[in-house]
């Protein structure tokens, strides 16, 4: 940009220097050097100024020197430094299509999980970011998209088919949000949420996940059919307990003097309408007319 600055300028003079030797006759040649000197002035200022935008940190480099982080505003600099600047707005980072993450889970199958990170870069260690890849596009790919495709694939291959595939889905997700920001937020980068989007089986893996929840579907009605059983046999056995226990309070309070009692009142209880023909209740003897109109 210097260079640049420097020949218009050097243009701008030759032409008004040959216009006033009257070399060039005509508007157009001192046209021509005015708007060669001006903007040869503007780049030239250019290489002595920097702006920063509100949503961006800058890290200047100085023949190979680099420099603190500039805030967002106008810096003054030297023509040798360059500004590398980093966007400090949250970017999406979606791993689907060409880039969707192939895991395999701990039975070994295929499963294919589509993620998408929202990340941005810390200012504070925008220059240690620089120092360590160059600039945001580079911060990107060799840090936010090569560990997050490895704590991915790590996660997955602890979980087995089903559970990669739909049952423990939420807290793969959850886990790989966690992994994530404990890897990357030392490293400046601020991960503002990862979402696992979708987790798509391989075709083979596809039947073997189906045939397997089918499996445990009917596992879990026979082990619901069988605890029926239980319950019902449990209740039942309860029941004839209690039923036993009653029977034998009842022939243990049975002595002969209730026994005599109660076989006095029924033959009263039914004399009240007939005569009734009887023998001596508990014993023998004569029988007797027990009638309760006389």
């Amino acid at each position: 940009m210097l260079l640049i600055s420097v020949i218009l300028l050097v243009v701008g003079v030759v032409l008004l220097v040959l216009r006033w030797r009257e070399v060039f006759d005509g508007r157009a040649a001192v046209f021509g050097g005015l708007a060669s000197l001006l903007l040869g002035l503007g780049l030239g200022l250019t290489t002595f100024a920097h702006v920063v935008q509100p949503t961006e940190v800058g890290v200047p480099t100085t023949l190979g020197k680099v420099g603190s982080a500039w805030q967002p505003g106008l810096h003054l600099k030297s023509p040798l430094t360059d500004v590398t600047t980093f966007s400090t707005r949250p970017v999406d980072l979606n791993l689907t299509g060409d880039t969707t993450v192939e895991v395999r889970s701990s039975e070994g199958g295929v499963l294919y999980a589509d993620v998408t990170l929202k990340w941005s870069i810390d200012p504070k260690h925008a220059v240690d970011l620089y120092k360590l890849a160059g600039s945001e596009g580079a911060v990107q790919q060799r840090l936010v998209y090569s560990d997050t495709r490895e704590i991915i694939r790590n996660v997955f291959a602890r979980y087995t088919n089903v559970e990669g595939y739909s049952s423990k889905r939420e807290a793969i997700s959850s886990e790989i949000d966690k992994l994530v920001v404990e890897r990357l937020t030392p490293r400046g980068i601020v991960v503002n949420g990862v979402n696992l989007r979708n987790v798509k089986p391989s075709d083979s893996l596809q039947k073997a996940i189906e045939a397997k929840i089918q499996q445990d579907q009917a596992t879990a009605q026979a082990q619901a059919s069988v605890a029926t059983a239980k319950a019902e046999a449990e209740k039942k056995k309860i029941e004839a307990e209690a039923q036993a226990n009653a029977n034998q309070l009842i022939a243990n309070s049975l002595t002969d003097k209730i026994l005599l009692s109660q076989c006095i009142e029924a033959f009263k209880a039914a004399a009240e309408k007939n005569p009734v023909y009887a023998s001596p209740c508990g014993g023998t003897g004569t029988p007797v007319i027990v009638d309760s109109k006389r």
